[in-house]
């Protein structure tokens, strides 16, 4: 009897068992939500990140204008990013600065000075973006609001559609997050402007900064500031001023952003290059110039230098290597091969002069290493 008692027993043992181990490999395949906010801390402190990331960074990208007259590229703008989207398309996040708006009407918030400029690229150009891979625009720039909140709606509805995040105008979108492989990728921007949430706003910044850095794994932030025109190239020390306007003491700035949790700078604004910079271990560009602008924007001589800036990073935002990828933009056709690797030599030379003790060298082909 006690023989047939505990083979009963050790039975329903393995029958409980095997119901308990069916049931877990069960909830290994559904996407349940912890019971609680602490189990959701212990799953993202478990999270194990790649230990390399790939980002890709470009500065201005104004696809062609409706207005004041039709000045458009062949092909819808197809053709625009031929030769850089591989770059874009590979790497773990690719991000720009949308110089203006994406919107097929409205009226113009500008005057009609020299130095008043509008632009109103079609809503249809929305797909080449993603075509050519971009996750990021920053809209913190002095164009966003070239035809008022008509511009601005239309541009986020199609940034929308293309699954594209934005950020940058006070008042509306203040930072996003981008998710690729499983990485968080927080982005947030700043500009000059009374539209923008503003880089001379430090309290805001740090707000922002520290509302975003817990939701992500890692912070990347864009500004655009800094004078314009081919005699800007040389990042200064302290504020800049431009027709009389404040445009950002940068290299405080993005020093700043850094010491407040961001990973990656990338700035844009003077429609030239200037130099890059590692500090405390983290990436700075701070300016890459004209990358796509077709028509509507000088791009003769070093006005149409337009890099790609590669970088790769580890899990913890800190800089690994990079490239300086040269491109040269062409009137009307966007930015092409720069087989002499000039614009890559023309940001090792303003490295090299204004940024001093740098822990990193550019060779003449553009590759940035840790030294």
């Amino acid at each position: 009897m006690k023989k047939i008692f505990w083979s009963t027993v050790v039975a329903m043992l393995l029958v409980a068992c095997s119901a308990g181990a069916a049931k877990g490999e069960n909830e290994k395949t559904q996407e349940t939500e912890p019971a609680d906010s602490s189990a959701t801390e212990k799953v993202e402190s478990a999270k194990v990140l790649p230990d390399t990331l790939t980002i890709a960074m470009c500065g201005d990208i104004m696809m062609g204008t409706t207005y004041p007259s039709r000045q458009l590229p062949p092909n819808d703008g197809k053709d625009l990013f031929r030769d850089t989207k591989d770059i874009t398309l590979r790497a773990d996040l690719a991000v720009g600065n949308l110089e203006g708006t994406l919107c097929d009407g409205g009226n113009s918030t500008k005057g009609s000075g020299p130095n008043s400029y509008s632009f109103r690229t079609p809503t249809s150009y929305g797909v080449n973006l993603k075509d050519a891979g971009y996750d990021f625009m920053s809209q913190a720039n002095n164009h966003a609001n070239d035809f008022g909140d008509t511009g601005i709606k239309s541009t986020e509805k199609v940034l929308d559609e293309q699954g594209i995040k934005y950020a940058g105008i006070s008042g509306r979108v203040e930072s996003a997050i981008v998710e690729r492989n499983g990485v968080k990728y927080g982005l947030c921007a700043f500009g000059h402007n009374r539209y923008t949430l503003k880089h001379k706003d430090i309290a805001t910044v740090k707000r922002i900064l520290a509302d975003l850095r817990p939701k992500c794994d890692i912070l990347v932030v864009s500004f655009h500031g800094g004078a314009e025109g081919k005699d800007k190239t040389h990042l200064p020390q302290g504020t800049e001023t431009f027709l009389g306007e404040d445009r950002g003491a940068l290299r405080d700035f993005a020093h700043l952003c850094i010491d407040n949790g961001a990973d990656v700078i990338y700035g844009h604004g003077p429609h030239v290059t200037r130099c890059v910079e590692v500090y405390k271990n983290h990436f700075i560009a701070y300016s890459l110039g004209n990358f796509c602008t077709p028509y509507g924007i000088n791009v003769s001589g070093i006005s149409g230098h337009a890099p790609v800036v590669e970088i790769q990073i580890n899990s913890k935002g800190e800089f690994l290597q990079g490239k300086i990828h040269s491109f040269i933009q062409q009137k009307g056709v966007g930015p092409r091969l720069d087989t002499t690797n000039s614009v890559a030599r023309q940001m090792k030379s303003l490295t090299e002069s204004d940024i001093k003790n740098p822990t990193f060298t550019i060779d003449n082909e553009g590759n940035i290493r840790k030294r």
